[in-house]
């Protein structure tokens, strides 16, 4: 190298005053050939080799490693030799010296270096206590494992040969041993022992395991952390010994495997499967014994993709069970209600039993009056407005013999009732009053009566009024097929007075004639059968329900199925009032005790059980519920069909809630609210039942936006104010009349008004007038009636209507004028209609609309 310098010299020198930074990397390019002659120019980065001077030797730096089990003291560091600064063979050449910065820098990294190398060797000399720590406790564990294992082993061979030398001492004491136990023995023998060495034979029940290594615990802490009883730890011997099985299981186990070692097919084995209305797929198999799988399959083969959860009905069911080679028997729900009612009586078992007369007739005949008469009450100062609303039985007694009477109402209302009546009767009584002869419920009573197939006795009352006719009585009979004796047929007939008690005896007496004709009997000596008359909701004895007991006795205790209700009879009480000990046939008493409120009407039978009692009400109340909802779904039906129905018919509903004292007078009310509807509006009864009001109707009422009916019945105090805070129309009725004239009339104001048009007069076009900023003018002349202005008014050209509105303007001359009479001329036009021509004919009217009632 030369001496001087030049542009491209390179000598490494050092400048005190700046301090060190990073220069960027120099670039070159490099032309890089490519296929096809073509070529590249790629920037690449060139970087300076650095080469050491001569005379000095590059340190070899140590690589360090850390061993974290056993550490390695490491050697004292020796501190670096300052290498001797050499003089240069050359002038000319600069040494690289450090600053005081980068020497200080140096000495930093030095000493943190050792601290991080310090740190490291106490963390793995505590590591490596640790793990010692570890292993120790481990190896400690291990070894009262195994202690405890022998204990364990030592103590089980102590019982087994305890066990053993019990069994040798009682085996010598009863020379006779059992067959079985000597088979078992025989087994046993043969089963491979499994012994320990030098150890006595464990039993041959038990399987040596490899040693596991286990938690310790305490024999007290184990007898009280045990756990539940499982069927293992049940199935187990006190020793923990587990339970052998039996020779029936291991034949069965012997027959298996021989089968499939020779593949013989399974004996197929022929049930009679019982099925019922619907069966889920998995079930049928359990009861076939047969595979769910394979029904699946067959299921399929016949092209129907179904799982073993699914439900089939009875049907295809008995279908499946033919198929696989079974024989179906077909239940049915209703199977369960069999031998509860109309059980047969063996003949020497019947007794005579009182009759059951029910008095129908016309409202306000004396039907009630004629019974109190009878039976020495006052029943009708209790009914309101002088009407029976209710079905009353009582008994009587006349020269020895009892006679119950069923009182039903007489109002047109009460349909149902007189039918319930004319059915659980032996005899119907026929009031009709002599001065009001026969009446559309008398023509009513008798059809029941024909109905129900019972004889008639027919009592004319009222006969002590001056105005009283019995002949005409008669003589009106005879057009609903009643002959009466006295005109020649056979119907008793008999003229009372309720008020003076005329007669009354000769009643009795025909009614006992008639039961001694009929030669009633029953069998007292069985459970109960009978029909309930009414059912209401007593507000200190909960649901009672009036039963007439039709044969059997009925005890208190019994358990009773009435319709969807059931119950354990509690009380039994009389028409007096007072409880008595059993109710015998042909006997009207109240039941106390039933969960619920039966139908009046609904038959009620003695039950052997509470299981069978909730069964039979479980089935009839969800049956009631199908049917329910069927017939909601049907009048229902879809949205669309709703939406169209209400556009269509533009029918409106009133919805009520309504709460009586009894069930049949809930239904009548029903029944003659269903009557009122029409195709505009109609009467829904969102909820009905017998008892007070509470504060659920109140709710009911407040969603729904129904009003509530209480007929006989009051709202509690908690009712009251939840009805006043929602604004719920809460009406009291104790007479059916009241209740079923204020809904007609609230169902009155639903209706819309009728549209009726009233005729005023025809004007005639004679000429057309076209006025600026007016428009065109019809010149008329008024030829029938008058014309008024605000009416409405019809274009009629050749008796057709091309146009109908209102006038725009009615004038006589130049002044607007209300009306003008016939035979004058006017000028009208039309409001947005101007198509008028000469010898149209303009119609005027009048629209009223008329508030219409049902």
């Amino acid at each position: 190298m030369s001496d001087s310098k030049s542009g491209d010299d390179k000598t490494l020198t050092v400048n005190k005053k700046t301090t060190l930074t990073l220069k960027r990397p120099e670039q070159g390019t490099v032309r890089q050939s490519m296929s096809q002659g073509r070529s590249h120019q790629v920037v690449v980065e060139t970087k300076k080799r650095k080469f050491d001077m001569p005379g000095t030797k590059r340190e070899p730096v140590p690589a360090t490693s850390f061993k974290p089990k056993t550490p390695q003291p490491q050697a004292p560091v020796r501190p670096r030799e300052t290498p001797k600064p050499q003089q240069a063979d050359r002038s000319g050449m600069v040494l690289n010296q450090l600053s005081a910065d980068e020497i200080e820098a140096r000495r930093r990294a030095l000493e943190s270096s050792k601290s991080r190398e310090s740190e490291e060797r106490a963390r793995a000399a505590a590591e490596a206590a640790r793990r010692a720590e570890e292993e120790d406790r481990r190896r400690r564990e291990r070894e009262e494992s195994a202690r405890r294992q022998a204990d364990e082993e030592a103590r089980l061979q102590a019982e087994a040969e305890a066990r053993r030398r019990a069994e040798d001492e009682a085996r010598r004491r009863s020379p006779d041993v059992d067959s079985r136990v000597s088979a078992e023995e025989e087994i046993e023998e043969k089963r491979p022992a499994v012994r320990t060495a030098g150890a006595a034979a464990l039993p041959p029940k038990r399987i040596i395991k490899p040693e596991i290594v286990r938690p310790a615990r305490t024999k007290g802490a184990d007898d009280k952390r045990r756990g539940k009883l499982t069927l293992n730890s049940a199935l187990s011997s006190e020793d923990g010994d587990a339970r052998a099985r039996s020779l029936s299981a291991m034949r069965r186990r012997q027959e298996k495997f021989k089968r499939a070692m020779q593949q013989e097919p399974r004996e197929k084995i022929v049930r009679e499967v019982t099925i019922p209305e619907t069966i889920t797929i998995q079930e049928l198999a359990n009861r076939m014994s047969e595979r769910a799988v394979d029904i699946v399959k067959y299921f399929m083969k016949q092209g129907q993709i179904l799982k073993p959860g699914d439900v089939i009905d009875a049907d295809t069911a008995e279908l499946v069970a033919s198929e696989f080679g079974h024989t179906a028997k077909r239940v049915a729900e209703s199977d369960i209600e069999e031998g509860l009612f109309n059980i047969p009586d063996r003949p020497e078992d019947l007794v005579s039993r009182p009759p059951v007369v029910t008095i129908m007739g016309h409202v306000d005949h004396g039907k009630t009056s004629l019974l109190d008469a009878l039976r020495n009450a006052n029943v009708v100062s209790g009914e309101a407005g002088g009407i029976t609303q209710h079905i009353g039985a009582y008994q009587v007694e006349k020269n020895g013999h009892k006679i119950t009477f069923i009182d039903t109402p007489g109002h047109a209302a009460f349909t149902a009732m007189r039918a319930r009546g004319a059915e659980a009767t032996d005899i119907a009584i026929l009031v009709v009053a002599a001065d009001d002869s026969v009446m559309p419920q008398t023509i009513e009573s008798i059809n029941h009566a024909k109905a129900a197939g019972v004889p008639i006795i027919v009592a004319i009352n009222k006969i002590d009024k001056p105005s009283a006719d019995a002949q005409k009585v008669r003589a009106q009979l005879l057009q609903h097929d009643v002959f009466v004796e006295s005109m020649g047929g056979e119907v008793l007939d008999v003229e009372v007075s309720a008020t003076k008690g005329t007669n009354l005896d000769k009643l009795l007496e025909a009614i006992l004639l008639q039961a001694e004709i009929l030669d009633l009997k029953s069998n007292p000596d069985r459970t109960a059968e009978g029909v309930v008359i009414e059912a209401k909701l007593d507000k200190g004895r909960g649901p009672v329900a009036t039963v007439l007991v039709q044969t059997g006795s009925l005890l208190p205790g019994d358990i009773i199925v009435a319709g969807n209700e059931w119950g354990r009879v509690r009380a039994l009480v009389n028409d007096r009032g007072k409880q008595v000990p059993e109710a015998t046939p042909a006997m009207p008493v109240e039941v106390l005790g039933l969960q619920g409120t039966p139908q009046a009407g609904d038959r009620f039978a003695a039950v052997n059980s509470e299981a069978r009692a909730r069964e039979i009400t479980e089935y009839r109340q969800r049956l009631a519920r199908d049917k329910a909802a069927a017939k909601h779904a049907g009048q229902r039906g879809s949205l669309e069909q709703m939406m169209s129905q209400l556009q269509n018919t533009g029918l409106k509903e009133f919805p009520l809630i309504i709460k009586g004292d009894v069930q049949g007078s809930i239904e009548a009310i029903v029944a003659a609210l269903d009557k009122l509807g029409t195709d505009e509006v109609r009467a829904r009864i969102v909820h009905s039942g017998a008892g007070a009001i509470t504060e659920s109707d109140v709710t009911l009422a407040e969603t729904s936006g129904a009003a509530i009916i209480g007929f006989n019945v009051r709202a509690n105090v908690q009712a009251r104010q939840a009805a006043e805070q929602a604004g719920i129309d809460l009406r009291y009725y104790n007479i059916i009349y009241n209740l079923v004239d204020d809904v007609k009339a609230a169902m009155s104001g639903m209706l819309s008004p009728e549209r009726r048009e009233t005729f005023i007069g025809n004007a005639e076009v004679l000429e057309i007038f076209n006025i600026t900023k007016v428009g065109k003018i019809a010149g008329c002349r008024v030829v029938e009636g008058k014309v008024e202005r605000g009416a409405g008014v019809r274009l009629i050209r050749e008796n057709v209507v091309v146009h109908e509105g209102t006038l725009k303007t009615l004038k006589r001359f130049k002044d607007e004028v209300s009306e003008v009479p016939v035979g004058q001329e006017c000028g009208m036009a039309f409001q947005n209609y101007e198509d008028m021509r000469e010898g149209d004919v303009i119609e005027c009217f009048r629209v009223e609309m008329v508030t219409r009632s049902l």
